[in-house]
């Protein structure tokens, strides 16, 4: 059984995500990407209330800008995403989770050191160019939900 319900559009959004954000990280590191969509996807809590859907996550805005800098700027998101990025894409939907990003909900390349909390969340640790993030304690159970 699939972690978040999808349609193959969803699968399609994953792919293309997960490559424009990470393809220099390689599969492991574009898995890690697509596992903190997920993730938001499955959370009903913090930042991420109300976003049900894989669309709703990759075109949330937050504060006026989209919360994946890609969709407003990267070109590679506009891409079609190809088959090797797609089963990636499935993978993380139906199963795979690995740490710093099995519980994250939160991401980003600080172009340096990464700080030990993003917007109060602590860190759980850093995978090539990307410091990851999951909720306090007590804040977000549904994060922790397989």
């Amino acid at each position: 059984m699939a972690r978040v319900a999808y349609t193959e559009s969803d699968i399609d959004l994953i792919a293309r995500m997960m490559r424009a954000e990470a393809v220099g990280e390689g599969k492991l590191g574009m898995l890690m990407v697509g596992n903190v969509i997920v993730n938001r996807a499955r959370a009903n809590c913090l930042d991420f209330e109300d976003l049900r859907s894989i669309r709703d996550v990759i075109f949330q805005v937050q504060g006026g800008n989209y919360s994946f800098e890609a969709v407003q700027a990267g070109n590679l998101f506009y891409q079609s995403a190809r088959e090797a990025e797609k089963r990636l894409a499935r993978q993380v939907i139906e199963y795979w989770r690995q740490q710093p990003a099995q519980y994250a909900l939160w991401y980003f390349n600080p172009y340096g050191e990464c700080p030990p909390t993003w917007f109060g969340q602590p860190i759980t640790g850093r995978y090539k160019e990307h410091c990851y993030y999951e909720p306090q304690a007590n804040t977000c159970e549904s994060a922790y939900r397989y």
